[in-house]
This record gives structure tokens, sequence and C-alpha cells, in this order.
């Protein structure tokens, strides 16, 4: 895995992220023996895919899928993997592209680090784990996380003492506390927009008092609860450490709302619900769990059964709309509800130790970046060509996954096959000669 470039190197294709789509297209295109160069703005590859705990509707561990292809894609031959990088502008002329990137300071050389983790063992200086969602702490410098992609640690400056002790106990002389950013240009025939996702501000809606209450977290802040590699090996409440005995999701906190600017539905939030409803069935076996639903979007294969298996587990499914959540008494939280299934008492108010938001999925990939790429009103990369789900508007420049719009992981790696399929297609056509005949 080379993560030293210049300008001269030249892929077939740049794939922009490394998630589970990302990592798919471009491990399709290198076993054809492409050259291809994986762009992630994160530390590691892996996108939110590693963070997960399991996958629905099978109920597979997510890392023992994603970790393989991480591994894959860093092994191969084929593909450069350059993390820490921002994709600022794509250009297009003449039927090429020029991807301008900015490559952020790690203040560690990769070409020395061997990931020994000596640093991180003898830093002082921690804060809050982006990893874990701020749950638990990481050193200043460390590996980002147990499985990261590259094993390389990472210097962040912002919360570095400066007191000079991980350079005086680095083993390869490995820590650069001058390094800058680094800018560099790559010239390629093709372009594939794996971008992903990102959940919506939990604070969106000011009437769940989110930013009153530690307890009242999103769903990928759950996911790292549930993980047996998570931040505390077991459920607990965020602000005490307690262990939950009544958990409430709330459906549709941060989608298929206008108010929010979030109008569509992110089609995966039902079904991630369900799954982490059973999983806490699982860990806390006397809680009591409540979904609260508008509708369930069952959608896919298996999906219904899944749905169904939930029901006869005993997970409370209860049709209506929280208007607001309470901070109240101990960390406890009081959910008023709109109820649409019992006329009689309509509306209902229930008490909670522990609320989970579904947060709606918005476009990780930059709209204000410069590329030709049109994206629609929602802010995804628009694909004008009902039949052809993986084509922009612009010649050479694909897209893949979540950066089309909302989809589960499934769907994400079908179309990052596809994608991966359309610029094989794409550079056979652009090299080769017209057959005449």
């Amino acid at each position: 895995m080379n993560m030293q470039i210049d300008s001269e190197y030249r892929p077939d294709a740049v794939v922009v992220g490394g998630g589970i789509a990302g990592l798919q297209s471009a491990l399709d295109l290198a076993d054809q023996g492409l050259k291809v160069l994986i762009v992630e703005r994160q530390p590691s590859i892996g996108g939110h895919m590693i963070a997960l705990s399991k996958v629905y509707p099978t109920l597979d561990c997510a890392s023992c899928i994603t970790t393989p292809k991480m591994s894959a894609a860093a092994h191969h031959e084929n593909i450069t993997i350059l993390t820490n990088t921002e994709v600022k502008a794509i250009k297009s002329a003449d039927g090429m592209h020029r991807v301008e990137l900015l490559q952020k300071p790690t203040y560690v050389n990769f070409d020395k680090c061997i990931g020994c983790r000596q640093c991180e063992y003898a830093c002082d200086s921690e804060y809050p784990d982006p990893f874990e969602r701020g749950l638990g702490t990481v050193r200043a410098i460390a590996v980002p996380f147990t499985n990261a992609i590259p094993q390389k640690a990472i210097l962040d400056a912002e919360h570095c003492g400066t007191c000079g002790t991980c350079a005086r106990v680095c083993p390869t002389d490995a820590i650069e506390y001058d390094q800058q950013p680094r800018s560099l240009t790559i010239r390629t025939d093709a372009v594939i927009v794996a971008s992903g996702f990102l959940l919506n501000d939990i604070h969106l809606k000011p009437q769940y008092n989110a930013h009153r209450n530690k307890n009242i977290i999103d769903s990928l802040t759950l996911e790292r609860l549930l993980a047996p590699h998570g931040p505390y090996g077991r459920v607990l409440r965020p602000s005490d450490g307690k262990i939950p005995t009544s958990v409430a999701f709330v459906q549709c906190a941060g989608s298929r709302d206008e108010s929010i600017g979030v109008p569509y539905c992110s089609r995966v939030c039902c079904m991630y619900a369900i799954k982490q409803a059973m999983l806490l069935s699982g860990s806390l076996p006397l809680a009591d769990i409540t979904i609260y639903y508008m509708d369930i979007r069952a959608f896919g294969k298996g999906y219904e059964q899944f749905y169904q298996n939930a029901k006869a587990m005993g997970i409370n499914f209860a049709r209506g709309k929280v208007a607001r959540i309470e901070p109240v008494s101990s960390g406890d939280l009081s959910l008023h509800v709109e109820s649409t299934e019992d006329a009689l008492n309509p509306l209902q108010e229930h008490r909670h130790d522990l609320v989970v938001l579904a947060q709606g999925m918005i476009p990780g990939w930059n709209p204000t970046v410069d590329t030709p790429v049109t994206c629609a009103s929602d802010g995804f990369v628009e694909t004008p060509m009902l039949t052809a789900p993986t084509i922009t508007n612009a010649p050479g420049i694909f897209v893949a996954g979540a950066a089309a719009g909302p989809k589960d992981i499934v769907d994400t790696i079908a179309e990052a096959g596809a994608a991966a399929m359309q610029v094989s297609q794409y550079l056979f056509q652009k090299r080769s000669p017209v057959l005449v005949g």
C-alpha cells in the first residue's frame, strides 16, 4: 500500500471514498488489472461499516465482512490508498480528469512508522475518541482504532501537549512535528464518487432536547455501545454508566421532515432500529424496548420476516409520532407521543432511561467541491438515467453507494460492482480502436 505518491502517478481510475462502496469498486477494477487510487478523508479506510456491530437481516458481524476487504485493498498490487486526504476539485478536459487533492498532515512519517504504538502508550494527553462517537478517550497520538488500515499512528495537533515524549520513545524516528499539508493533482481516465453519507445533526430538532441529556443518542453511537469491541464492552447509559432498563427508538427523527430540510425517507432507519432492538434484547434481556414509528418500511429480501421476528421476541412497536422529549430526574426521559393506534387516548407520555434517535442520511459528498458532477436538490449526486444508477451527467465520472442517495449495504455493494463495470466498459471503449467491418 503506497501512501506517498506524486503528481506523476497516473492511475486508470480514482475512487473517492474508502468505505464499503469504494473498496468494492476498487477491488473489482484492480482484479481486472487496472491501477486504482483510493482517496479517503478519514485516517482509515472502512467507512461507517467498520464501526457497526452487526448487519441485518442476517446479523453477521460487520467487521468480519469489512476487514477482509480493507486488507485485500491494502495489499493489492494495483491499489494505492491515500488516507487523511480531501478532494478539492475534479476538472475534466479532453477526456481526462484532473483530481486536485489536499493531504492533511499526520505528523508521522508513514514510511517509517511500524505501528508499534509505543508513542500511544507513552502519551499523557487524551481527548474524546471520535471513532467511539465521543464515548471514551483516545491519546493525542494513536492508531485510529484496533483494526484500522493503515495501522499507523496519527498525531492530533489540536490536543497534543507538545511535550516531545512520542518523539523520544519512537524506535524509528517517525515523528515529524513540522509536517505541512500537501497538495497534489492526479490525472486519471475515470472517477468513481463513493463518498458515502453522514448523519444529520442530532440537535436539528430542539424539541427533542438532545443538547440537555447525554442519554439521547444517535444510531451510530448505539452501534458502538453494541459492538463487542466498543468503548465499554457492554451497553451502558452514557450519562452515568447505568444499565438501561427501558429503551426507546424514535423513528423519522431526522428524515421525512421538511422543517429540517430532509423531506425524504432515509430507507435504512426502520431496519437498523429493528436490528439494534434485537441486539439490545439479547444484551439486556430484562429491558423493555419500544420502537416509536410512523411506518415500517421493510422493503428488501427477508426484511419483513426480520420485522416479524422482532415482534415475536417481545419488542414493542408503537405507531405514533414523538412530539417532544423532556429530561426528568435521574437522567431519565419523558416522551410525549401522539398515538395513531389509540383513538381514545391519542396523547400519551412514556418514560424511558435511554432514547435512540433515527437521524437521517445526508450526503457525504460535498456539493461545493469544484466538479462537473451535478447534485440533486437533496445534495446527493444526481443520476440522470433511471436504468443506469451509477452514471452521472459528466462523462467518465461515475457514482456508487450512498453518494447517490440513501441505501443499505446490500444495494451499496451491488451498485459498487455496477460502477466498476461501467468504468471498465468506459475505459475499453475509450482505449480500443473503432472496429470497421
